[in-house]
């Protein structure tokens, strides 16, 4: 070879080299339950439009119309069905995905109230039969499978995946609903509260757990929010879907080992317990 043609090489693969260098990394990924309406929906959205690798997964037959103009939008979206209350489906899914380094684990599918009767994802169910009295034990049980249950299950079926990442982080979403020392007035709602208070505690225990294995484990109060099934509400203090994820988002992004176990609304500041 003589001088000139060892020149042209070493320059090729010194550029080869710098391409190689200044490729972008594999894109974070974030997996997300209950992801077809309401928090979930706007999480989607808002991490696929920042490049995210999204698992969307949601419990109806086939993809939700409401997911289907994100993943048409966004390559990186994919969406898996995953019942969080299903302990068979929660597994048949961390199978499929084994290997998968998942960066933001995010529990998010929860039940309010008793949607039986619901078309829509607007409809916001019958909620009386949560008050004393009247207590429906049937959807008090399913309310502690999916809200409480339900987190465990994913998170114990998806540790691997998420101890396997760079981020590691596991989040749940919570609400000052299921605080002691925060009275929020009435006496309604006894399920949905003693699940998020349950909530609370279960995934503490879950940090303490997985501390030394370097995961942070946040709980997120996401604030009053406007959802599909909370539109018609207009006391003050409401916020809009958009600005609360946007928050949540920022504090996932900051958290720290140091702030494993903690409870945090979408604005940084500190949720009572």
């Amino acid at each position: 070879m003589d001088r000139r043609s060892a020149f042209a090489l070493t320059a090729a693969l010194s550029l080869v080299g710098s391409l190689a260098l200044s490729s972008p990394a594999a894109a974070d990924t974030v997996l997300i339950t209950g992801a077809n309406s309401g928090l979930g929906l706007e999480f989607v959205k808002q991490y696929a439009a920042k490049g995210w690798t999204v698992i969307a997964t949601h419990r109806r037959d086939g993809v939700p119309e409401s997911l289907a103009p994100v993943v048409a939008e966004h390559p990186n979206v994919r969406v898996e069905r995953m019942d969080v209350a299903s302990i068979d489906e929660v597994h048949a899914l961390a199978a499929k995905l084994g290997g998968t380094p998942i960066d933001v684990l995010i529990n998010n599918a929860g039940i309010y109230s008793d949607r039986a009767a619901c078309a829509d994802e607007a409809c916001r169910g019958e909620d009386t039969t949560q008050s004393f009295g009247m207590l429906d034990y049937d959807l008090f049980d399913t309310i502690m499978a999916v809200n409480v249950r339900g987190p465990l299950l994913v998170s114990e079926a998806f540790i691997e995946n998420v101890q396997a990442s760079e981020q590691k982080k596991i989040v749940s979403i919570s609400s000052t609903n299921g605080s002691i020392t925060f009275t929020l007035g009435g006496s309604g709602a006894i399920a949905y509260r003693a699940s998020k208070a349950a909530l609370n505690r279960a995934m503490q225990l879950v940090a303490v757990n997985q501390k030394g294995a370097g995961v942070t484990v946040l709980l997120l109060h996401p604030g009053a929010v406007h959802t599909e099934r909370q539109a018609h509400l207009t006391y003050r203090g409401m916020i809009e879907m958009q600005p609360s994820v946007a928050g949540m988002i920022e504090q996932i992004e900051k958290a720290t080992i140091a702030d494993t176990g903690r409870f945090i609304q979408y604005d940084g500041a500190t949720a009572p317990w």
